[in-house]
């Protein structure tokens, strides 16, 4: 390639020549090219779709000239004569070139291109050009797919840097104004200046990327780790040079003695790709905790990169078919970094050793033993998918962390069952087999299943290739002396070997791998004076759930476990009862500030039980009031019902200054969902009781029985992403009194324009209705909420400040109109449209009607303030059925206003789009 650097516009100009090598037994009729920087033209690409399924923003609302593309293509070949090339509005960054003849097997043809790439910001994925005149360049430039099992691979750019190209030698002649440097893990030849321009040469043999950075000033420094230069600009300000040199030496000797030795001269160790694929844990702290030293931490920064690197430059596996290997062996690899060179490193660092908080089993836990946790995290939630499941199938979670973290927990599984170093040295010879041929994961398995006689097809079909998940627990453990016999239950039926562990006074005195049969098993092993054996004691297996693993030998109570009170929260402890505590504060208007303390057994992982006790003190009301929930949590593995809900929920507060409510709520949910776990469709049903006991209020008259409880059924469909979103919720109530029926539609678009509009649409009717208040009637704009849902902090006030909190539900209006109430039937349509980033312009119509009535017709709009979604909204009406409500007296009573104290709806909007 020559290449023409137009930092000012931030093109390139390109003059390429692809030899291409047929190396397969088959005749081809056409060639494919990756062209990933396509990807970015436009926000119907895959990449903009990938983007807004995971709730970026940044590229819709990009500007045209922040997006990339590759454009004025033009291909020859060696007769002169063009050929003709296609790439498709669906795969806008694969280009299929047809031949005029054949190209028969392990035969040449030479294809010569000439085009213009436009570099995209970094900021999306941190390649392209930055603000300081610099690029970071990855996959900028049409290269010939991979081609394997008779077809050539096509990928689209989903941001996973898990590119198919063919294994190519390159030579590059890049073309740059004065000034600018060049940065690679190419071979430079040097530059030559002519003018005010630079042209550097690099070449490269066996490739199929490298990296390529264009900067005004170089930030890289190189260190000569004989015989490989390394060359970093990762940033760690706080420690020298000598320390980095040191540190680095000292992982690439141990990478190349686990793995093997890097194929090429150079390697490039950027913060850019350390930031793509950080060391999740070590960056989630605040700086000012710093419980690692910064030697520690710039080491295993370092290490997770530099694995990171050398595999996929070196590994010929398809890196979205087969990622499992690439992580496995990278996680395996820094593990066993952890385990020789800081094995009494803790997971929080030096916050073990904080007094305060010696007691929680976060700060307690060996530092290896955290990628179990981020594994089980998922398990437990049930969005855990099979590390054999293609790269681009995965939620972000899985991709980015907890697949990643059970790929590296799996192999080392597999290297304490067979023992004898068999995994280890199984990666070295895959590696070195991998050097002169395009591999795959059958071969991986070939060779691990050659150096051992052991029969290890479980792991592949379950422990790879499934979603199963392993959970034993010990059923009748019988002693004597001398011995131990025991039967382990195989709760889910999944047949993989399992180690067991005597314990004495907390030392191991004997290990003994198993392999239980689907039905009980039964087992006897020498005793040796254990008081305790335990199922898994080192978590080797990525076992689901460990709390049921042990058996004590002494005493009435073989699994007694003592309660243990935690202050926030901690990780899950086995050997403990945990009970959290927490303490609370609450508002509204009539009990005024609640200082509480809340009980629970949450810890990060979910449960299949949980508790939440909450009580506390009304300092307004001077009495007692308060929450609880108990709930049980019942998981399907494999369809799609996923997840059932069992709870049975009570509150106790005021909702008059001088009256409390008691609700009681019995409920059951069913939570359904896609075949696809990336789908962000979900779907909900919802059944409850909901009883309510009022006490009776000499301030707030409303005619109605103080005691009443109605049946709810609920069903909701989702589907939300950055640029759409659709639901659809029906509702059904009925009580003695009154039965009626609901159906909620939202529609939300972003266009192109960076413009969206918002639409609902809400119809409800009256079944029957033998009640003589509005209390349970349709309201437009602020219902009276005799179910308790909403979180109103003066639900009876009607003026005042108290009296103007939105909380959009029924009719959704947002002005306050005489007679607001329905009590046949109502239908409302809300809509709004942004006309400047948070600012938008919103307006409702509506049809009421109540009995012995005529319907009415009425109507609001107004100006939205949306600073944060759901979370601080300000709605300030203009003209409405009450005429022009922005000139009438009292306008600020007129504003109505969303503020929401819970800090779950906050952080929900952050963490969507992981899960």
């Amino acid at each position: 390639m020559f290449v023409e650097v137009n930092s000012d516009t931030n093109t390139l100009n390109i003059q390429q020549e692809i030899t291409f090598y047929n190396e397969s037994d088959d005749y081809l009729s056409s060639i494919v090219l990756n062209d990933w920087n396509n990807a970015y033209s436009n926000v119907n690409s895959p990449l903009a779709k990938r983007f807004s399924d995971e709730f970026y923003r940044g590229f819709h609302l990009a500007n045209e000239e922040e997006r990339g593309s590759t454009t004025n293509l033009t291909i020859i070949d060696d007769n002169k004569l063009f050929l003709s090339s296609a790439r498709t509005d669906k795969n806008p960054d694969i280009i299929t070139v047809q031949l005029r003849e054949k190209l028969a097997p392990h035969q040449k043809l030479k294809l010569h291109l000439t085009y213009i790439v436009k570099i995209p910001s970094d900021k999306f994925t941190k390649y392209g050009y930055d603000a300081i005149g610099g690029m970071n360049l990855k996959t900028w430039f049409l290269t010939p797919a991979r081609y394997e099992n008779h077809q050539f691979i096509k990928y689209n750019n989903d941001n996973l840097d898990d590119i198919a190209n063919g294994v190519s030698d390159f030579d590059i002649d890049i073309k740059l104004s004065k000034g600018l440097e060049v940065s690679s893990d190419l071979n430079n030849a040097g530059s030559v200046q002519k003018g005010d321009f630079s042209i550097f040469s690099l070449s490269g043999k066996n490739r199929t990327s490298f990296s390529l950075f264009i900067e005004p000033k170089s930030s890289f420094n190189s260190f000569n780790i004989k015989p490989l230069e390394v060359i970093t600009n990762l940033k760690e300000e706080k420690i020298s040079t000598v320390q980095q040199a040191l540190a680095i030496d000292c992982i690439v000797h141990f990478v190349n003695d686990l793995i093997g030795k890097y194929p090429f001269d150079k390697i490039v160790i950027s913060q850019a790709d350390y930031e793509r694929n950080p060391f999740y844990g070590l960056n989630q702290l605040p700086s000012f905790i710093s419980p690692f030293s910064d030697e520690f931490t710039y080491e295993i920064k370092f290490l997770k990169t530099y694995l990171h690197t050398y595999l996929k430059n070196s590994l010929r596996l398809d890196n979205r078919k087969d990622a499992w290997i690439y992580d496995g062996i990278q996680v395996f690899a820094m593990m066993k970094y952890i385990e020789e060179n800081h094995p009494n490193t803790k997971m929080l660092g030096s916050a073990s050793s904080f007094k305060l908080l010696k007691s929680y089993n976060l700060t307690n836990l060996d530092f290896n033993e955290q990628y179990s946790y981020f594994y089980m995290l998922m398990a437990r939630k049930n969005l855990d998918q099979p590390l054999g499941a293609p790269k681009n199938s995965l939620i972000k979670f899985n991709e980015q962390i907890a697949s990643k973290y059970r790929a590296g927990l799996s192999l080392r599984y597999l290297d304490n069952y067979l023992g004898d170093h068999v995994v280890i040295n199984s990666m070295r010879q895959f590696y070195l087999n991998n050097k002169d041929n395009q591999l795959s994961a059958v071969d991986f398995e070939s060779v691990l299943k050659s150096n051992t006689n052991k029969d290890i097809n479980w792991f592949f079909n379950t422990v790879i290739n499934s979603r199963d998940i392993i959970d034993f627990k010990f059923s009748e453990v019988s002693k004597t002396k001398d011995s131990v016999s025991f039967s382990l239950k195989n709760k889910t039926n999944v047949i993989v070997p399992v180690p067991i562990y005597g314990i004495k006074n907390g030392e191991i005195v004997f290990k003994k791998w198993v392999d239980p049969a689907v039905k009980d098993s039964i087992f006897t092993l020498e005793r040796k004076d254990a008081d305790k054996i335990v199922l898994n004691y080192k978590n080797e297996v990525p076992e689901y759930n460990l709390r049921n693993n042990w058996k004590s030998l002494k005493g009435f109570f073989p699994n007694n476990r003592p309660v243990k009170f935690v202050f926030m929260k901690d990780l899950e402890d086995p050997y403990y009862n945990q009970v959290l505590y927490v303490p609370t504060l609450t508002y509204n208007l009539y009990d005024g500030l609640s200082p509480g303390l809340r009980l629970h057994n949450k810890t990060i992982l979910d449960k299949p039980f949980i508790f939440d006790i909450n009580p506390s003190y009304s300092t307004k009301a001077q009495t007692f009031s308060g929450s609880a929930a108990f709930v049980v949590n019942q998981n399907y593995r494999n369809s799609s019902l996923y997840n059932m809900k069992y709870s049975l929920s009570g509150n106790y507060f005021h909702y008059a200054p001088d009256a409390t409510y008691l609700k009681i709520n019995p409920m059951v949910q069913f939570r359904f969902r896609e075949s696809d776990f990336r789908d962000n469709r979900k779907q909900l049903i919802l059944l409850r009781q909901v009883i309510v006991n009022r006490e009776k209020s000499e301030i707030v008259t409303d005619n109605i029985a103080q005691n009443y409880s109605v049946f709810n059924a609920k069903y909701f469909n989702t589907n939300t992403e950055i640029t759409g979103h659709l639901s659809f919720m029906g509702d059904v109530q009925f009580s003695g009194k009154f039965g009626k029926v609901a159906a909620e539609f939202e529609y939300r678009k972003l266009f192109e324009n960076n413009r969206q509009v918002n639409l609902r649409l809400y119809a409800g009717s009256f079944l029957y209705n033998n009640t003589n208040s509005d209390f349970f009637s349709f309201a437009l704009d602020r219902p009276t909420d005799y179910l308790f849902d909403y979180s109103y902090y003066g639900r009876s006030e009607s003026s005042g400040f108290f009296s103007q909190q939105l909380i959009v539900a029924e009719g959704g209006f947002k002005s306050k109109l005489d007679n607001p109430y329905a009590n046949q039937w109502m239908t409302t349509l809300n809509g709004g449209y942004n006309i400047w980033n948070w600012i938008e312009v919103y307006g409702d119509l509506g049809l009421i009607k109540n009995k012995q009535l005529s319907a009415r017709f009425l109507y609001d709009s107004g100006i939205r303030l949306n600073l944060v979604p759901d979370y601080f909204e300000l709605y300030l009406p203009v003209y409405s059925s009450n005429g022009w409500e922005i000139g009438q007296k009292n306008y600020n009573e007129k504003i109505r206003f969303v503020i929401t104290l819970s800090p779950k709806i906050l952080i929900n909007l952050f963490n969507r789009k992981w899960f």
